[in-house]
C-alpha cells in the first residue's frame, strides 16, 4: 500500500475525491486534449453535482484545465483566472446511466482546433479513472505515460503499436483494447513503463488505418494526430 492511501495526497482541500480527485481529471483532460482549452463545456454526475459546489469541484476542475496541479494555491481562483486568459466555461447535468457517483463529463475545444469528449471518474484519494475518451471506453488512471490509438478495427494494428514499442524499447505495463462494433472503430490503450519517443508517435500517425494518436507523457504535454507536442 502506498504510503498515500494512508494519509492522503498532498492537495488543496477540502476533498480529497472531489477536489483533489477533480484537479486531475481536470489536469488529464487539458494533456490529453494537447493544448489549452478555449472552451469547456463541463457536466456533472452524482455527488459531484449535488455536493461538488461545497467542495469546490467546479473550480477544481477548471484548474486543472489550466494546469495546475492538486496542491496549487490558486485553485479558489481558478473561474477568475480561467475568465483572464478568455477560456468560455459552462456547466451543467451529465445525463448518464449507472456512472460511478464522482463523474465529470467534459467537451473540450483547443486553441489550434483540436476537440476532445472525456469522462473521468474520481475514485477517491484523488485516484482518478478516465472512463471514455471520444465516446469509445477506456479504463486508464494518468499515472503511467499512456498511448490512445483510434484506429479501424482490422487485422495487424496492434501488432504495429506493440512492435513500435519494442523497437523504441519501451515495455508495456498495461494494454487495453476496445471497439465500437466488429469492422467499426476501435481504440487501444497503452501503459508503459517508459516515455514514448516523439518519432515512434509520429510514425504510429502515419500507419494507413489509423485515425487518431493521443500520448499523454509525464516528461512532455500530449500529442494528438496532426499535431505536435507542446
Amino acid at each position: 500500500m502506498n504510503i498515500f492511501d494512508v494519509v492522503g495526497p498532498v492537495m488543496v482541500g477540502p476533498s480529497s475525491s472531489h477536489t483533489a480527485g477533480a484537479v486531475k481529471i481536470g489536469y488529464i483532460s487539458r494533456k490529453l486534449l494537447g493544448e489549452q482549452p478555449v472552451s469547456a463545456r463541463i457536466l456533472l454526475y452524482g455527488s459531484f453535482l449535488t455536493t461538488g459546489k461545497g467542495h469546490g469541484t467546479r473550480k477544481a476542475l477548471v484548474a486543472g484545465l489550466l494546469g495546475m496541479q492538486p496542491d496549487d494555491a490558486r485553485i479558489p481562483q481558478a473561474l477568475t483566472l480561467a475568465e483572464e486568459r478568455g477560456m468560455q466555461i459552462e456547466f451543467g447535468e451529465a445525463q448518464l446511466k449507472e456512472a460511478h457517483p464522482n463523474t465529470a463529463q467534459l467537451y473540450l475545444q483547443g486553441q489550434e482546433g483540436r476537440s476532445l469528449e472525456i469522462i473521468g471518474q474520481s475514485l477517491g484519494g484523488s485516484r482518478i479513472n478516465i472512463a471514455e475518451i471520444d465516446g469509445i471506453e477506456t479504463n486508464f488512471s494518468g499515472d503511467y505515460p499512456t498511448l490512445v490509438v483510434h484506429n479501424q478495427d482490422q487485422p495487424g494494428h496492434v501488432a504495429e503499436v506493440t512492435s513500435m514499442l519494442s523497437h523504441k524499447g519501451v515495455n508495456i505495463a498495461y494494454m487495453q483494447l476496445y471497439r465500437s462494433s466488429r469492422g467499426g472503430e476501435a481504440v487501444m490503450v497503452v501503459e508503459c513503463d517508459q516515455e514514448i519517443p516523439k518519432e515512434g508517435i509520429d510514425w504510429l500517425k502515419k500507419v494507413e488505418g489509423v485515425k487518431k494518436v493521443t500520448y499523454l507523457g509525464h516528461d512532455t504535454e500530449a500529442m494528438d494526430k496532426g499535431g505536435t507536442a507542446r
